[in-house]
């Protein structure tokens, strides 16, 4: 049997970039062949420049597919951050997939 996971896991660049107020991220989840559940456990973080975590965008199992999130993910948050740069990370089961730089302007 063949138990080999596929990697078409990848994480786009935001838009617009740089953002003001608020920018999308968009993600594609791939299938593993072998999983019963056809679900991967995704994760999207946002991390300011000293690497603090800012907010987790997504935190739950989700199908294979395109995804797209807005961060900041509320207002509140919004009214908190303050002009720079940010990261934002994807991990799918534990394992990081991508990082990508992405900049607020105030």
């Amino acid at each position: 049997m063949n138990q080999n996971i596929t990697t078409d896991f990848e994480l786009f660049r935001n838009y617009p970039n740089p953002f003001n107020p608020i920018t999308s991220i968009k993600y594609q989840v791939s299938c593993q062949s072998g999983s019963l559940t056809n679900m991967s456990f995704v994760v999207l973080k946002v991390y300011d420049i000293l690497g603090k975590e800012v907010e987790t965008l997504v935190n739950e199992y989700q199908k294979a597919g395109t995804y797209e999130t807005q961060f900041p993910g509320n207002q509140f948050t919004n009214n908190q951050l303050s002009s720079g740069i940010y990261f934002y990370s994807l991990f799918v089961n534990g394992e990081k997939i991508d990082t990508k730089k992405l900049m607020m302007l105030k």
